[in-house]
């Protein structure tokens, strides 16, 4: 940007006036010229030859509207540039006047004292917190693991008794009566596979459908009841 806005000064016209075309070639003509000298040319430098060697080419073509358009992007960076390089100038000049003191660093002692007043309130919050911090690292009671693991194992075994105590009241009972009294879906289960154990021994008979099913008692069963617990 620097070389470009030489080579517009030495035209001594404004930025919107100059033949970029001519600018262009002039820059170019520069950096070859570097090139030829064994001269080391910077990165930035050769951004531009790049840039405006596709300005140029594509300036050749029957339809050059890009172009005029990239010449117009051109016109306007270098419009900001000078502004920013005037800007900087006149800032600089400014900061001449100034002159600028340190001191070195010294020690400060600090006093570590605790000064902060609390409410009792506040105080108490902070005491239940910090118990409540202490509860957490200990294990969850024992009643916390109920509704999880403490489920009441209920044995087949155990409800082929109740199956017979409530054949002594009676030989014959409908099948949803042996279920009313259940007090959790295990109890439920051990029942339903205690009737299916004693029907498999023969030791009760199962007839009708649906609601209307009943269970008789079967006297002298021919086979041994299998628990498979």
């Amino acid at each position: 940007m620097d070389l470009l806005l030489q080579l517009i000064a030495k035209k001594k016209v404004s930025i919107n006036d100059v033949p970029i075309m001519e600018i262009i070639e002039q820059y170019l003509d520069y950096v070859r010229q570097m090139q030829d000298d064994n001269l080391e040319v910077s990165s930035e430098f050769l951004e531009m030859a790049a840039r405006l060697l596709y300005i140029k080419t594509v300036s050749l073509l029957p339809v050059h509207e890009e172009a005029e358009k990239l010449v117009e992007e051109l016109r306007g960076e270098l419009t900001e540039y000078q502004d920013c390089k005037m800007v900087a100038g006149k800032l600089q000049n400014q900061a001449k006047g100034f002159e600028f003191y340190a001191r070195p660093p010294e020690e400060i002692e600090v006093d570590m004292t605790y000064t902060r007043i609390h409410e009792p309130f506040e105080i108490f919050k902070a005491y239940l917190a910090a118990v409540g911090k202490g509860k957490r690292r200990l294990p969850p009671p024992i009643e916390a693991f109920r509704g999880i693991v403490a489920h009441k194992i209920v044995s087949v075994s155990s409800r082929i008794g109740f199956i017979i105590d409530k054949f002594k009241s009676k030989k014959k009972h409908r099948f949803i009566s042996f279920f009313e009294e259940s007090e959790s879906r295990s109890e439920m289960v051990a029942t339903f596979l205690a009737l299916l154990a004693m029907a498999k021994a023969k030791r009760i008979q199962i007839d009708g459908d649906g609601d209307n099913t009943e269970i008789t008692l079967l006297e002298g069963g021919e086979e041994s009841i299998e628990i498979d617990e």
